[in-house]
């Protein structure tokens, strides 16, 4: 099972992560990490931008290459896009293997590609306005990893 989408509306990553659940009898285990519109900072919304022909190939090779570095059973990548406030969820990664370290290991993956080399423009809505986010040094760090 694979479900990579990007989507321009709130959506319930556990609908999703149940989903791939009832999608195979061998599925072991699933990991699953779902990043949410923080509270904090003073943060009043996020807003996502995108360039589909790029980002959805690229979220689809991704998935590629989860499926070839690891022992994955099924997938589910959704991002969202758009103006989104908090408490929303902005991105479901949820990874189904027939042992915890494939699932795991492929969530983390997929992660932290998609925290710094997905095609996303992000940006903060604050009390002084509007401001660009970009990757921290930790997350390329993060990206790093994965380059052997």
């Amino acid at each position: 099972m694979r479900d990579i989408r990007l989507i321009d509306a709130p959506f319930d990553p556990n609908a999703a992560i149940d989903t791939l659940a009832m999608a195979s009898p061998d599925i072991g285990g699933i990991a699953s990490f779902v990043g949410k519109v923080r509270a904090g900072g003073g943060i009043e919304a996020l807003e996502l931008t995108h360039y589909e022909p790029l980002t959805l190939a690229g979220m689809h090779d991704l998935a590629d290459r989860a499926f070839a570095r690891f022992d994955l059973i099924g997938l589910v990548m959704l991002h969202r896009v758009g103006l989104m406030h908090r408490g929303e969820p902005i991105v479901c990664v949820s990874a189904a293997a027939r042992h915890r370290r494939d699932a795991i290991a492929a969530t983390d993956f997929c992660m932290d590609h998609l925290k710094s080399a997905a095609w996303f423009w992000k940006r903060e809505k604050r009390a002084d306005g509007w401001h660009w986010i970009e990757p921290r040094a930790a997350d390329h760090n993060d990206l790093a990893r994965w380059q052997t």
